[in-house]
């Protein structure tokens, strides 16, 4: 993602801590995205946007091969301590995955990453690309109404905007559910699943507020997509 939307220095910090014991990621969005991998024993799995590890962590103890590839170094050292088996790599999301050569992974995990990018449509080709035939991706971001609820204005908005996180705040692109998917649809990926997260029961002995609210009102759209096997993303021509 761009410098000025990566979680850098003090916001990294928080959001490695925050990441952790979050009632939104670690109780609703990580929970369903895993879900969403299934049985992921002996693959190779790239994870975009790695953040500090916790996905990374979990797939490889799950008997996954993992490389893992974030914009910010501060995320990164806290990735290699928790996740030190899998292969982790600085780069920025905004250029092509050029370190990967085509269908080199089995599947491909991207957690609320792509509304901070503005080339979602290059990423989303790249990660085709370098998924094997039938390669599957599992992609969450936050959910449209959540934002329509926070930022009002019209659901339609897809403007820039930012919420405030920690010492800082998390610069992204509002974005429709007729977007999420027709954007991932373009890019030649094929919807096997589609899920609205709610939060893991155990949410309610930790935090019953949150777990309140998150049983309510949507926080995320989460999906399994499938690569196909009939037309490669790298052979589609792009306007």
């Amino acid at each position: 993602m761009p410098t000025g939307t990566g979680y850098h220095d003090e916001l990294g910090e928080f959001f490695a801590q925050n990441a952790t014991t979050s009632p939104y990621n670690a109780y609703t969005d990580r929970p369903a995205m895993l879900a969403l991998a299934g049985d992921v024993a002996g693959t190779d799995i790239l994870d975009v946007g790695c953040g500090a590890g916790h996905y990374a962590a979990e797939l490889l103890a799950r008997g996954a091969r993992v490389t893992g590839i974030d914009a910010s170094a501060t995320l990164l050292r806290h990735a290699h301590s928790r996740a030190a088996q899998a292969q982790l790599r600085l780069h920025d999301l905004e250029r092509p995955l050029d370190f990967a050569a085509d269908a080199s992974f089995d599947g491909v995990v991207c957690a609320l990453v792509i509304g901070h990018l503005t080339n979602r449509r290059q990423l989303l080709t790249e990660m085709r690309r370098v998924l094997r035939p039938a390669g599957w991706l599992v992609i969450s971001t936050t959910h449209p109404t959540a934002d329509w609820r926070h930022f009002g204005g019209s659901y339609y908005d897809d403007s820039w905007v930012d919420l405030p996180h920690g010492p800082g705040a998390l610069h992204f692109q509002r974005m429709t559910l007729e977007t999420f998917l027709g954007e991932l649809l373009d890019a030649g990926f094929i919807l096997e699943k589609l899920v609205e997260p709610r939060p893991r029961v155990e949410l309610r002995e930790v935090d019953e507020v949150a777990y309140t609210r998150l049983t309510a009102q949507p926080s995320f759209l989460a999906a399994r997509m499938r690569s196909g096997d009939s037309e490669r993303a790298s052979d589609r021509p792009v306007a």
